[in-house]
């Protein structure tokens, strides 16, 4: 039996039928949007940060650079590599110190990164936000089974 991971999110079918001039609907922005920023919200104050804080904010990184890689929007400013650095950097932390926190830079260059996610997100329409995440889902699947590109930055903070 495959595990849930090893499926897309999205079929053939369903992005065939997603719009291809208007966004995801204006409540599965909310709710995309607000899992991440309580990630980002709970790896700057909870007492006890979780992964699913740091899988969220690294699940909206991972999908700008795909959007950038796709060449729907541009990252002239570095700004994604910053947001990489900061979750590596927050991940080896917890290996070492057993502590799962971003650094004062690392929130900055994570909340820049989730404020131009949501930027992008009412704007690009709904078939290639789903088309996306299968490329985003396919890459992490790759990665997970030792075919990343050799620049790729692989942390692994948590037991599977």
């Amino acid at each position: 039996m495959k595990k849930n991971r090893d499926r897309p999110t999205y079929s053939h079918w369903d992005l065939l039928m997603a719009s291809a001039t208007e966004p995801i609907p204006k409540s599965k922005q909310r709710h995309h949007l607000l899992k991440m920023y309580e990630g980002l919200r709970s790896l700057e104050q909870a007492e006890a940060p979780t992964f699913h804080d740091w899988i969220a904010c690294s699940d909206a990184v991972n999908m700008m650079e795909t959007l950038t890689e796709m060449g729907v929007c541009s990252d002239a400013s570095g700004l994604l590599n910053d947001a990489i650095k900061a979750l590596a950097e927050a991940g080896e932390r917890y290996k070492k110190h057993n502590v799962l926190r971003l650094t004062g830079a690392g929130i900055t260059a994570i909340r820049a990164v989730l404020e131009y996610y949501a930027e992008v997100i009412t704007s690009v329409p709904a078939r290639t936000l789903m088309q996306c995440h299968v490329r985003t889902e396919a890459r992490f699947r790759d990665l997970l089974a030792g075919r990343g590109r050799k620049d790729d930055i692989v942390v692994r903070p948590f037991k599977e």
